[in-house]
């Protein structure tokens, strides 16, 4: 095990270290993707998120789509996602979000959502409404979607994940013993069933975690022996970073050759794929473990 120097709290106040530093949207490829966007009236996470890797990605065509709207019935800790009460659904976002994916000409799409716990079906309809719409308009482009904890609803499930898309994708967020801290309305068990249920319906699954939270090395390696013996597929790792100084403090900055060791370790307990860095997000270079 790598015995690695981390950036500890007093240091990170002062500045974040160089590995993270990251380049401002710019260039016409953007500005394209954002008028698409804007003209479509469509949310992506890319924005909601705050993600670090905006511009690299918008600048290469590319975007997260995040439907359901943009107000989340959870209060996670770590997400900038506006929480609250959601307004009504579009029932017309699906055709929307497909047609902005064909104007693209996107040839791997993300798509995911807020949680709408307040929904009898947790949102599912407008899920398979969405995947079967970019299916008909872009018959050619693969889909991930990167789904909410359902509350154990598992028809809900069945039908979020039935609309034809070849990746489904859940985020385990954090190690067990954040939990409560990190995802206080969510169930480290439950979104390990919810694992297995999406890989048991024959899908390629995918989950994500998020590092510098105070989590020990020990405890990442427990989460890959559990999300290996719940079939997952892919598992993406990446730095926490705090959107705002009303969200979760950073514990530490995870040094690079740390997050390689992750990868050789995650890849060594039989994962398919690790893509793990400093930048890492959910759907970062989603489409190279297809």
């Amino acid at each position: 095990m790598l015995d690695l120097p981390v950036v500890n709290a007093a240091e990170k106040r002062a500045k974040k270290p160089d590995w993270l530093r990251v380049k401002l949207p710019i260039g016409e490829d953007y500005k394209r993707v954002r008028r698409l966007v804007d003209e479509y009236q469509l949310h992506t996470i890319c924005q909601s998120g705050n993600c670090p890797n905006m511009g690299e990605c918008w600048g290469a065509g590319t975007a997260t789509f995040m439907i359901l709207g943009n107000v989340c019935t959870r209060g996670c800790s770590f997400c900038a996602v506006k929480t609250g009460r959601p307004p009504e659904y579009d029932e017309d976002e699906p055709r929307r979000v497909a047609e902005a994916i064909r104007l693209m000409e996107v040839k791997h799409a993300v798509i995911t959502s807020v949680n709408r716990d307040e929904l009898k079906d947790r949102g599912a309809e407008i899920w398979y409404q969405t995947v079967v719409q970019v299916k008909e308009q872009s018959p050619t482009t693969t889909i991930e979607t990167l789904i909410p904890d359902t509350r154990s609803n598992w028809d809900a499930l069945e039908r979020m994940i039935s609309g034809g898309q070849e990746v489904v994708s859940h985020n385990m967020e954090t190690v067990r013993s954040l939990y409560r801290k990190v995802r206080p309305q969510a169930k480290y068990d439950r979104s390990l069933e919810q694992i297995k249920r999406i890989k048991d319906f024959g899908k390629r699954t995918k989950t994500g975690i998020m590092v510098g939270l105070g989590e020990t090395d020990d405890e990442v390696f427990q989460v890959m022996d559990d999300l290996v013996e719940h079939g997952c597929d892919v598992l993406t790792i990446g730095q926490y970073l705090q959107p705002t100084k009303m969200h979760l403090a950073v514990d530490s900055f995870v040094h690079p050759d740390k997050f390689a060791e992750y990868k050789e370790v995650g890849l060594s307990k039989g994962l398919d794929f690790v893509e793990s860095g400093p930048l890492v997000r959910s759907s970062y270079h989603a489409e190279r473990h297809l």
